[in-house]
């Protein structure tokens, strides 16, 4: 099945007839990831900076495709902290000859800010030579020669919780320590604390089809037309929070919950960031479409550059 460029658009955002929104990635994704199967598995280099690890969490936590399909079958995945084997010296070899081999061809997956201060120190990622790597180390390494970065989760897109006010160690999301570097290397942002599952495999199927018919540099020149001025893929972070939530028309009516205990109305009142926020997890939801963050609390806003600064404090007292 081929797709353009729109209705992969419409297809991320469930808008094609005969896809609703418990089919987003089904059958047509599952079509269009299967394709990469008939050349060769880009290879992905995840690092790991100053985060939670969350956001590895939730993308292991994906059901369609199932992560493994995803992982084992639609790219290579080179090296994770988390869920791969090897560690130490082997490790970081194997990173560096997959550079190497795959110059200009490979992706890196950054997960987590990248610290700058005492020489990048708060967060060591492995040694070898008998020297301490860093986060700063790694990515001055690697991105000048992949052909794209995905941040994934706000700290990695802008800087997010290790950024925030009273941080003392000068953590920048990728995009800014790429410039501050003079590194051209194009990011891709999916923010969120964490981000939805759906967005990284997503993203991930979008590029990979341009680049399956267009080339490495006109396929990434495609995904690139889809960023809105955050560098986030607009099919997934096109839409307003509010403007779309369920409890829109309660707002219209002035009618607010007092507390979260009042499974009616609009959250507003207790701090709901919902008119600053875009993303589509008013209906894609989370955990398969079982609930999402409005359904039991109030959105705080994690998707967007402000975050957690901005968007605090994250409830209201009324």
């Amino acid at each position: 099945m081929s797709l353009n460029r729109r209705d992969f658009v419409k297809l991320c955002t469930g808008t094609v007839a005969g896809f609703g929104v418990a089919q987003m990635f089904h059958p047509a994704i599952h079509e269009a990831l299967a394709e990469t199967l008939t050349g060769q598995r880009p290879p992905v280099i995840w690092l790991q900076g100053q985060g939670c690890t969350g956001c590895s969490v939730s993308l292991l936590n994906n059901v369609n495709p199932s992560i493994a399909d995803v992982l084992l079958k639609i790219i290579s995945l080179e090296f994770h902290p988390t869920v791969m084997g090897s560690e130490g010296v082997q490790a970081i070899d194997h990173i560096r000859a997959i550079a190497k081999q795959f110059k200009g061809q490979f992706f890196v997956v950054v997960e987590g800010a990248i610290p700058l201060a005492k020489d990048g120190k708060f967060c060591i990622i492995g040694e070898a030579g008998h020297k301490e790597i860093s986060m700063v180390d790694i990515m001055k390494e690697l991105a000048p020669n992949a052909a794209a970065m995905l941040a994934i989760g706000t700290c990695a897109a802008y800087g997010g919780i290790p950024a925030a006010k009273g941080s003392e160690t000068e953590s920048l999301g990728v995009s800014a320590f790429l410039k501050s570097c003079n590194i051209a290397t194009p990011v891709v942002n999916i923010p969120g604390c964490p981000p939805q599952p759906d967005w990284i495999v997503g993203t991930l199927a979008v590029a990979l089809k341009f680049i399956n018919e267009l080339g490495m540099e006109k396929g990434l020149a495609e995904v690139v037309k889809l960023l809105d001025a955050q560098g986030r893929p607009k099919p997934f972070f096109g839409r307003n929070v509010h403007e779309n939530c369920p409890f829109l028309k309660d707002f219209d009516e002035g009618k607010f919950s007092a507390n979260f205990n009042e499974k009616e109305g609009c959250r507003y009142d207790l701090g709901c960031k919902g008119p600053a926020a875009y993303c589509d997890s008013f209906e894609r939801k989370w955990n398969g479409g079982v609930n999402w963050c409005v359904a039991n609390a109030t959105c705080i806003g994690c998707t967007e550059p402000d975050f957690p600064d901005g968007k605090s404090p994250f409830y209201a007292n009324k």
